[in-house]
């Protein structure tokens, strides 16, 4: 088992960079994989844009790989979109891993100048461009639906290659057989619930057969928004209350979430292993970078080590 744990994003009250200087320090020294964000650019909660904050994260660290799931990559520039995830790999020296999904459902297309008819096409087609981009051919000439590019010269490249691991999400039978045709693993959302997630799973499961690929080398993962407190009521009520800071009233959102006592956590992060979960992001939602520290020690020190 892999863990990885979530940066703090909220800028409510001015950017704590201090905080989390030391947020990132510590969790090297725990031994997390990695430390993720997410995305949302049109939404209440006041997050810091995810690849400019991992460009900063990446000074701030040595080891711990740097993540971001998931990019609604249908609503960016596929070359501008590239060029932001190159210039992250190449401050880190080669530690980031990249999420993408089309999104859906509540997305704002239309301020994007994004047409919600074809979006899901456009999207398949941005990230063969930004494949095509990161290639060792330093001219680059893409023919498509939606953009036409002309030997043009593409520099730098990433450190890794031949990119960043490309992690997906989704959840439809559909997006998840795109998952694995054009992704190298799979991202449970902390939005879906563990029940969710393990369909999920078995969906990718058959298609990684069905489309001939070794299961070896596509890594499954779920990011788990949790609290713990030696209050459980005290816990549900901290994890809701953070929930709503990112989510607002989304339907369903109470249902998703890990909480309580340790023995709680530990046996609600059983289930996701239970369910498929190689990787889990551990994803507090504190209303500051300490609280989200508190909970960081508390799970390297007390829970993790049940999970091994």
């Amino acid at each position: 088992m892999k863990f990885s744990i979530s940066i703090h994003q909220f800028d409510s009250a001015g950017f704590d960079g201090d905080g989390l200087r030391d947020y990132l320090k510590r969790a090297e020294e725990l031994g997390f994989e990695g430390g993720w964000v997410l995305e949302q650019t049109i939404g209440a909660a006041p997050l810091i844009a995810p690849l400019e904050l991992l460009a900063w994260a990446a000074s701030c660290t040595e080891r711990l790989r740097l993540g971001v799931a998931v990019l609604v990559s249908s609503l960016h520039d596929p070359l501008q979109l590239a060029s932001a995830i190159t210039a992250v790999d190449r401050l880190s020296h080669g530690r980031l891993d990249v999420g993408v999904a089309p999104g859906g459902g509540r997305r704002q297309f239309a301020a994007f100048g994004v047409d919600g008819d074809t979006f899901i096409s456009s999207f398949t087609e941005g990230l063969q461009l930004m494949k095509a981009a990161w290639s060792d051919q330093p001219r680059v000439t893409f023919d498509g639906r939606f953009r036409k590019v002309e030997d043009l010269p593409i520099q730098p490249k990433p450190v890794q290659r031949p990119h960043p691991p490309i992690w997906f999400g989704g959840q439809a039978p559909k997006a998840l057989a795109r998952a694995v045709r054009h992704g190298d693993a799979f991202l449970g959302a902390g939005s879906s619930t563990t029940a969710k997630f393990a369909e999920a799973v078995s969906v990718v499961r058959r298609e990684i057969a069905e489309q001939g690929q070794d299961p070896g080398t596509f890594p499954i993962g779920k990011r788990v928004y949790l609290m713990v407190d030696d209050d459980a009521s005290k816990a549900r009520e901290r994890v809701l209350d953070g929930l709503h800071r990112i989510y607002g009233a989304m339907p369903g959102v109470d249902q998703v979430p890990v909480s309580g006592t340790i023995d709680d956590v530990v046996a609600g992060l059983h289930e996701v292993i239970d369910a498929g979960a190689e990787t889990i992001l551990l994803n507090p939602v504190g209303r500051d970078v300490a609280e989200d520290r508190e909970q960081m020690e508390r799970l390297a020190a007390e829970v993790i080590p049940q999970l091994r």
